[in-house]
């Protein structure tokens, strides 16, 4: 059979696929009523897509039906807008996942950006230069249209106003209005890092924190982050350096744990296997107490500390936790 070059059946075979994949199972005349067709017409349009390599079965029953099953390849899939920023998103956040994705994802993206409708195209773009930082947490939830007004604004260099809730409060009234730069998934939230040309100084908000206001401002020229590398700014905002800056201590230690338990957890440090129950450990911190409890997270034997510095703030994280662990208890 045939495939027309009909755009209106070209059309409903897009609708037909669509349907199909939005259910397991769908009555022919459901799908009938859904295109405005008659049921023949049903027929010879899963005629028609079982000719392009899609599997779909009839199902029994009284009215008879069709289910699309899972193919020995890929055919081609159709996504609604929403369903095209999940796909974006995840693939600019695919390098967090730890495994060997960027090149590929990045062939997806390619892809994706060659074919997409330019209405979908534009609201895309500012979301293009998302990345994520390569570290876990419980991720919060961000309206997808908020990511996308952000994105669009970073793109078309607008200013941003809206409202912010900040921790342990609602919503305050006051309307901030901040350059947009950097949207930046890290430690599963959402973080936009712009400049406040009223304080004139960098920002960090919290996407899932701002409430936008209907219109956006004034455009503005685009200006380079801190050190010029988005990711490592917002982690040093994080550790309370001004982002051009470093950790102010440094050290290292053997940790008796594999590798696969050890380096999920080190940040921006670095985890180097030394054989099967052994890692090699390098991590910064704002103090030498706060990065000997920071090494002590694992909760298995270290070894060869270095430097004298980071000993010794052992060796006081070690009497403070016998002090407390030996002290007198008002608990009855």
């Amino acid at each position: 059979m045939p495939v027309s070059d009909s755009p209106s059946t070209s059309k409903r075979l897009l609708a037909l696929l669509s349907l199909l994949q939005t259910r397991r199972d769908w009555p022919a005349p459901a799908l009938a009523r859904r295109l405005d067709v008659s049921e023949r017409t049903v027929r010879r349009d899963i005629g028609r897509l079982r000719e392009l390599d899609y599997r779909i079965d009839a199902t029994r029953g009284p009215d008879g039906g069709y289910r699309l099953q899972a193919g020995s390849r890929l055919p081609p899939l159709r996504f609604d807008d929403e369903q095209v920023v999940a796909i974006v998103l995840a693939l600019r956040t695919a390098g967090a996942l730890g495994a060997d994705l960027d090149e590929a994802a990045e062939r997806a993206l390619g892809t994706m950006s060659r074919l997409m409708p330019s209405h979908l195209a534009h609201r895309i773009t500012g979301l293009v230069s998302v990345s994520a930082a390569p570290t876990g947490g419980a991720p919060t939830v961000v309206d997808p249209a908020v990511l996308l007004r952000v994105g669009e604004a970073i793109r078309a260099g607008e200013e941003l106003r809206f409202g912010y809730a900040s921790p342990g409060v609602s919503w305050e009234d006051r309307v901030r209005r901040i350059e947009p730069h950097h949207l930046l998934l890290h430690v599963g939230c959402w973080y936009l890092i712009g400049y406040s040309a009223e304080h004139e100084e960098w920002r960090v908000y919290r996407v899932d924190r701002m409430e936008l206001r209907s219109h956006n401002g004034r455009r503005f020229a685009p200006r380079v982050v801190p050190g010029g590398d988005p990711a490592r700014y917002l982690s040093a905002r994080f550790r309370g350096s001004d982002g051009e800056g470093s950790w102010a201590c440094w050290g290292e230690a053997t940790v008796h744990a594999a590798l696969a338990d050890v380096a999920p957890f080190v940040g921006d440090g670095t985890a180097e296997t030394l054989d099967d129950e052994r890692s090699r450990v390098r991590l910064g911190s704002w103090s030498w107490g706060s990065l000997a409890a920071t090494l002590s997270r694992w909760e298995v034997p270290l070894s060869d500390v270095h430097p004298l510095e980071l000993r010794t703030a052992f060796a006081a994280l070690a009497a403070r936790a016998t002090a407390a662990a030996t002290g007198p208890s008002t608990v009855t």
